[in-house]
This record gives structure tokens, C-alpha cells and sequence, in this order.
């Protein structure tokens, strides 16, 4: 099968060309022939199969042709060059799935990568000049010029006889003239007609070669080629070696003799093209069987699997491999070596002279350890401290030899906070009064623990201390002595948790106090001793409106609502899939899609609110004093606010006018009802319901016969809310109305007790 492939990486042409050392004469490439020469002027490169006959004939071998190109001429660079890219992957070898399943690795034959992908497009490089030592043959064009007492200019082609034929001069002898005589062998034939002129010639298109690439090659075949291709340049075009093929012993034979024995080892690992001999037509390069073969794995420059040559030794096998690693053990190397093609044994040779002059054998696995992770003298620190990690142990250390003072354990976390502090916009919605707290985790002084390994059973034995006593006091049974290997994890109050009384706290009182301000908890104080500790509450303050707030109970409610939400979501698609089954008519399907639309726009409101974590309070409606408060436990981040006395009443939602109203003692909720024009066509007068400023709620279904709702009295800071009429879907039934929903969240409220709620 014939293959084209015309564009391939720039940089791997370069690669190629540069190791090829093609001039900007030639390019390799043409049609396919059936053997012999080509006389086409192509520029592409076909590859045909691989030989079906081990006979060197023309006649049945297949061929590729690589016909050279003028350089000069601007029509050739501009037209397009085709090759076929050597793309096949190397088939692995039976070593090689023998090493993948001895050690879990494939490992690459080493240097046979480099013939993977051959490049797909054999520009000319223009600039590149011929050898001086180029030899003029047949099939070679040479463009003259001559001028003086006679003026020519001609390009002519070698014939098979090795003549050219001169225009006013006729046929002259060039064969086996070297490049860097031709100039002077033309002048002195011409100068046996001519006299005072002078010539210049130079080399255009040039010959191609015929050669044969046989034995074990990945695409063995007849190949014609240019004239300036080396015995690396046909290795490439054919693929290389296969898998079963030597890297280490390809020979080139001319006239039915050896003329190089060419090692890839030396190209690929010393950089030597010495032995890269410049091929002829008729040249055979032949591919024997692949040579002896080890493999190297672990701590080495190239793991690989590397082709022997001769009697190597361990030393010469980590050379090719490129050497020992920086990781590398250093002191011994695991040999598996097949005894006697029957069995397989494990050996092991020390890394000096002797070891190092060990004899590696045909289907040796040779793997080099790398360094233990082990510290022989390390103690390692970790938790809460300036410089966690590994440091020095001496015999005889202690835990406040290496934690040595109280600033020892403030983290770096500490003082990059406080340097940030100083760049706090002030001028910011919250100003200053979030950033007064606690700027790093706390110390646990109670507990720290120190994790040893036994050496009898290598069982790890947990050692607790109390780290106040240790570094502080240095009580001799708390300042523990440490060994080698030994890990000291320092914990802050919150990595465990320790008791409230333990804790350090800061609660934030705002509004209507007599001192407001970020305050410390002292050990067993309670909001109603704090508030009073502070100077009490102003003679504003409306006690029955005081909003409490707490991060945990924050993120249980925020919990609590993400469940509804997705259980919600379930429902409306499970609502929304059975609606769309069971719709007889295109009216149906239309008010299945219109509720599916309201119902996901309600999930994205309901999904944009966040829990505000507010505690309600039983607080008498007339409280004028901080006794009212409960005798809470407070945790950090607690805040109190305490608003003044309002004095309005606020009705929204489907009333003809929403506003607030200013309170009059003794008026109830439909007195405020009516003041707003009461509900629209819209409103749903059965879900109207009540948010008090303390945050508890009243809805219309709670009342009865003896609590009426609407005869329910107003007091100052009320929120009176009537809602849309909305219809009632089958997927709400078994939760809450979407009334309480927005009045626990979007409104901060609890929805009654919320101390019980939560």
C-alpha cells in the first residue's frame, strides 16, 4: 500500500536533514518503481511492503525512490514535496514483554525511538553547499557558463558514458571527477580550443542512487535516493532496525565486502557519525539478528533496554544507562539472571571495583535502588508552630530543646495577617468591626502528642504530653526525652475539640449598649453577665427586637435549607417529567412547561438565599432591661444587636400600597391591612402572615377559634407580608408552605423557637 503524507514538523525535517547532511541541491523523494533507477523528477518518497524474498533482485524487490532537486530553481522550491513518514510503532519484542511482566515497566529498546517517526516532508535546504569531495557520475547535471573569447552557458546531464557535450566544444570526459576539480578539468579541456576566457560551473540536479536496506529492518526494500545520502540518512528513510533487529552491528557491504560496521550507540551516545559512510548506488545495508540484550531499571539516567556489544561489564552497562542518579543508593545494585535457560535467580553486587567488573549476561534485568527515605538523625515537627518540618537530633534532646519558647509556636499565618491588617479599607460597608478577632488559631497547651515507632514489633506508640508544662514549666515528666525518628504534632484548640470553658471567645455587641464593642469572654461568662459586665443596655434599647447571631447555628440552618432545595429540585423534576407523559393535548404540554418555568424560577430564588444563623430570643414584649436576656453560653463570633425602638409598622407584598405605617397602640393586623388598601386580586389573603422584631412569626393558618389572626395586635417594628396567589402543585405537599420558606431565610427569621427549631 502506497502512503503520501504531505506536511510534517519543520523542526523534525531539520532534525533529519541536518543528520542526513542533504545540500540544497537534493531532496529525497520521487515515485514508486518496481526496481531499478527512476528517471521521474519527483519530489516525494514512497515506501512500498516489506520484501516477500530474501533474493537482492530488482526484480522483486520493492522499491523507493529519492531523485535529487535543482535548488536553484524558484519553480522546485515552491512546489510541494511529499515522503511517506515511517509512523509504525515498534513492535515490542519478547524481551521486552518478558521485563513488562517481571517489573510492572515497559521499557524502550534504546535507539530505536530514534527511527519512530521519520519526517513527512524533505524541503531543500537552500544554502547548503556540495562536498568538495563529491564525485561527478552519471545522471548529474551541471549548469556552465563561459565567457571571454567564447561565451556559452549550458546545463547538461551526465550521460551513462560519463560525457557531457558542450555547446561550440562538444563532449567532454567528467566521470570520477571530484567536485573540487571540476572547475579546472573543464578549463583545461576547453582551453585546448579556446583561449582568454574564463567559466564557472556549478552542480544542479543530482544523480540518484539505487540501494537495498535487507535483513532484520522495520522496511526492508530497495530505495533510490540522492546522491549525498549517507548509511544514517537510508536507516531513517527505511525505519531502522526491527525490535529483532541489531542497533549495534548494521553493516554496509559493497562489492560483496564490509565496508562499515556502524554502531548507533556511537551517533546516539557519544555523537560520532565517523563510521556514517556516503553511500553508491548498488550498496546493501544489512540488519543482522539483535545482539545480546540487558535491561536496567530504577535510580539511572535512561532506564532502557540496551543492546550488548562484547563482553561488557556493570560499569559499562550504567554508562549507556547514562549513570547513577542523584537519588541513587550508591552501595548495591539487584541483578534476576536466567541460570542455565531453566530458572531464574536473583543476585546481588556491591557498587565498587569488583562489583562494578561483573560480566552482564544475555537477559540480565539489573535494577539499582534509590535512596531510603529514612533520616538517621531527624526530628520532625508538625501543627502549630513558626518552623514545622525536620530538624537535628541529638542524643539526649528534649521537646524544649527543640520548641524552646512561646514564640516558637506562632505560625507565619499570625504575622501575615497582622501585617495585612494595616491595609483594612476603612472607608468599607463593615469598616473596622470585622476585622477586631482572633488573628490565629489558638494553642491546645493541654495536649500535644509525640508518635514513636517500636523497634521491637514496628508498632507506633502515641505518646501525649502537656505542652504548657514542657516548654513553659520544663516539668521534667512532661518534657519528654526524644529519639531519633520520633514526630511531635502540636494541635490548636480547634484540630481538637476542648471544652467551651477552654476556648478563648469574642462576641461583637452592637446597637443600643451603654460600652458597644468587641468584647473577650471571661471563663464561665454568659451573654446576660457580659452585657452587664459592659455597663448594660441604653434606655433606647428595645429588648424584645434583639437580633442574636451564631456562625454554628449558621451553617446548620444553611445545611437544612440545601436539603430542602434538593429535595425540591427532585421533586419538580419528577413532577415536570410526569406532567409531560400524561399531557393529552398541546394546551396540556403548554401549562406543563409554563409551571416547570415558574417552578425553576422559584428554586432560583430559593437557592440565592443564605441562612443568617439568628437565634430567637423569649423576650417579654415590654423588656427594658438586660435581666431579660437568656443566661447563654456564648462561642465565638457571637453577635448582639440591640435596635432602638421603632415606631412604624411595615405592610408589603399584594396590598394596593405597600409602605410603613406609623405604629398607634391598640391597632391590630387588619387595621394596618386596610390602611394599605388590603390585598390585590393577586394576594392570597389565606397565607398572609406576621414577622414580630424579635423574628418570630404568626401566620393566618395558626389561627383558631379563640386566636384570631387578624385581630392579633401590632407591635413597633412588625412586618405584615401578603403573599402571591400562587397554585398548589402536587410537589409541595408534603413540605413546608413556600410562606414559611421566605420568612426563615430571606427575612433572618427562625420560624418560631428557634433555639428548639435548630
Amino acid at each position: 500500500m502506497l502512503k503520501h503524507i504531505n506536511s510534517a514538523s519543520a523542526l523534525t525535517a531539520a532534525v533529519f536533514l541536518f543528520t542526513c547532511g542533504l545540500s540544497n541541491a537534493e531532496t529525497t523523494g520521487a515515485t514508486a518503481t518496481s526496481g531499478g533507477t527512476s528517471s521521474n523528477a519527483g519530489a516525494g518518497l514512497t515506501l512500498s511492503s516489506s520484501l516477500s524474498s530474501p533474493n537482492l533482485t530488482s526484480s522483486n524487490m520493492p522499491s523507493v525512490t529519492a531523485d535529487a532537486a535543482n535548488s536553484n530553481s524558484a519553480e522546485n522550491n515552491a512546489a510541494q514535496e511529499t515522503v511517506t513518514g515511517i509512523d509504525e510503532s515498534l513492535v515490542p519484542s519478547q524481551f521486552q514483554t518478558f521485563i513488562a511482566n517481571s517489573t510492572g515497566i515497559k521499557l524502550e529498546m534504546y535507539g530505536y525511538k530514534f527511527f519512530n517517526k521519520a519526517p513527512s516532508t524533505f524541503a531543500p535546504l537552500t544554502g547548503t553547499s556540495v562536498p568538495a569531495d563529491y564525485v561527478i557520475g552519471a545522471g548529474d547535471e551541471l549548469v556552465v557558463q563561459i565567457w571571454g573569447q567564447v561565451e556559452a552557458t549550458a546545463s547538461v546531464i551526465v550521460d551513462r558514458g560519463g560525457m557531457i557535450n558542450l555547446p561550440k566544444v562538444g563532449p567532454v570526459s567528467v566521470v570520477g571527477v571530484r567536485y573540487q576539480d571540476l572547475q579546472s578539468h573543464l578549463k583545461s579541456a576547453i582551453g585546448r580550443i579556446y583561449r582568454n576566457f574564463e567559466l564557472d560551473v556549478s552542480l544542479g540536479r543530482l544523480k540518484a542512487l539505487q540501494i537495498y536496506v535487507v535483513g532484520h529492518a522495520r522496511k526492508p526494500g530497495s530505495y533510490t535516493i540522492g546522491s549525498l545520502s549517507t548509511l544514517v540518512n537510508a536507516l531513517i528513510a527505511s525505519g531502522g532496525p526491527s525490535s529483532n533487529g541489531s542497533i549495534r552491528n548494521i553493516q554496509l557491504k559493497r562489492g560483496g565486502k564490509v565496508i562499515s560496521d556502524f554502531d548507533m550507540y556511537d551517533l546516539l551516545l557519544k555523537g560520532d557519525k565517523s563510521k556514517d559512510v556516503q553511500l553508491i548506488s548498488g550498496d546493501v545495508i544489512y540488519i543482522p539478528p539483535v545482539g545480546p540484550m540487558a535491561a536496567i531499571t530504577g535510580s539511572v539516567g535512561t532506564p532502557a533496554i540496551y543492546e550488548l556489544k562484547g563482553k561488557e561489564s556493570l560499569k559499562d552497562l550504567l554508562q549507556l544507562a547514562g549513570g547513577l542518579t542523584n537519588t541513587a543508593s550508591g552501595k548495591t545494585v539487584a541483578i534476576e539472571r536466567i541460570q542455565d535457560r531453566s530458572a531464574r535467580k536473583v543476585d546481588e553486587f556491591e557498587l565498587n571495583e569488583t562489583g562494578l567488573a561483573k560480566q552482564i549476561q544475555d537477559a540480565d534485568l539489573v535494577t539499582v535502588y534509590s535512596v531510603s527515605a529514612r533520616f538517621d538523625n531527624a526530628i520532625t515537627l508538625r501543627g502549630n508552630l513558626a518552623i514545622p518540618g525536620r530538624h537535628p537530633w541529638k542524643e539526649g534532646m528534649r521537646i524544649s530543646d527543640i520548641i524552646q519558647d512561646k514564640e516558637s509556636l506562632i505560625t507565619d499565618g499570625y504575622w501575615l495577617k497582622q501585617n495585612q491588617s494595616a491595609s483594612v479599607d476603612v472607608a468599607s460597608s463593615n469598616g473596622l468591626r470585622n476585622e477586631v478577632k482572633r488573628s490565629a488559631e489558638e494553642i491546645n497547651w493541654d495536649y500535644a502528642v509525640v508518635e514513636r515507632m517500636n523497634p521491637a514489633d514496628l508498632t507506633t506508640n502515641l505518646i501525649p504530653f502537656n505542652l504548657g508544662k514542657a516548654v513553659i514549666e520544663h516539668d521534667p515528666t512532661q518534657n519528654l526525652i526524644l529519639k531519633a525518628g520520633d514526630i511531635i504534632t502540636v494541635f490548636s484548640k480547634t484540630d481538637i475539640g476542648v471544652s467551651i470553658a477552654s476556648k478563648t471567645a469574642y462576641v461583637r455587641l452592637e446597637g443600643e449598649f451603654n460600652s458597644p464593642g468587641v468584647y473577650q469572654v471571661q471563663p464561665g461568662e454568659t451573654l446576660r453577665t457580659l452585657v452587664a459586665r459592659i455597663g448594660g443596655v441604653t434606655s433606647h434599647s428595645y429588648m424584645f427586637a434583639s437580633e442574636f447571631t451564631r456562625e454554628s447555628t449558621r451553617k446548620i440552618q444553611q445545611q437544612r435549607l440545601d436539603e430542602l432545595i434538593l429535595q425540591m429540585e427532585q421533586d419538580i423534576q419528577r413532577n415536570s417529567a410526569q406532567s409531560a407523559t400524561t399531557a393529552l393535548s398541546q394546551q396540556d404540554v403548554a401549562a406543563a412547561q409554563s409551571t416547570s418555568k415558574a417552578q425553576q424560577a422559584m428554586l432560583t430564588k430559593m437557592k440565592a438565599i443564605k441562612a443568617t444563623g439568628r437565634v430567637v430570643f423569649e423576650i417579654p414584649e415590654d423588656s427594658v432591661s438586660q435581666d431579660d436576656l437568656p443566661d447563654l453560653a456564648l462561642e465565638d463570633g457571637d453577635v448582639l444587636r440591640i435596635p432602638p425602638k421603632p415606631s412604624t409598622i411595615v405592610v408589603i407584598g399584594n396590598v394596593y400600597n405597600q409602605s410603613a405605617f406609623i405604629f398607634k397602640d391598640g391597632m391590630n393586623v387588619n387595621d394596618y391591612l386596610k390602611k394599605s388598601g388590603g390585598p390585590t386580586s393577586n394576594g392570597n389573603e389565606d397565607e398572609v402572615y406576621l414577622i414580630r422584631a424579635d423574628g418570630t412569626v404568626f401566620s393566618k393558618k395558626q389561627e383558631g377559634w379563640l386566636n384570631s389572626f387578624s385581630g392579633k395586635d401590632a407591635l413597633p417594628g412588625d412586618t405584615i407580608i401578603v403573599p402571591e396567589q400562587l397554585e398548589k402543585y402536587s410537589f409541595t405537599k408534603d413540605l413546608k408552605d413556600w410562606t414559611q420558606i421566605f420568612y426563615q431565610f430571606a427575612l433572618g427569621a427562625a420560624g418560631g423557637k428557634a433555639a428548639k427549631m435548630w
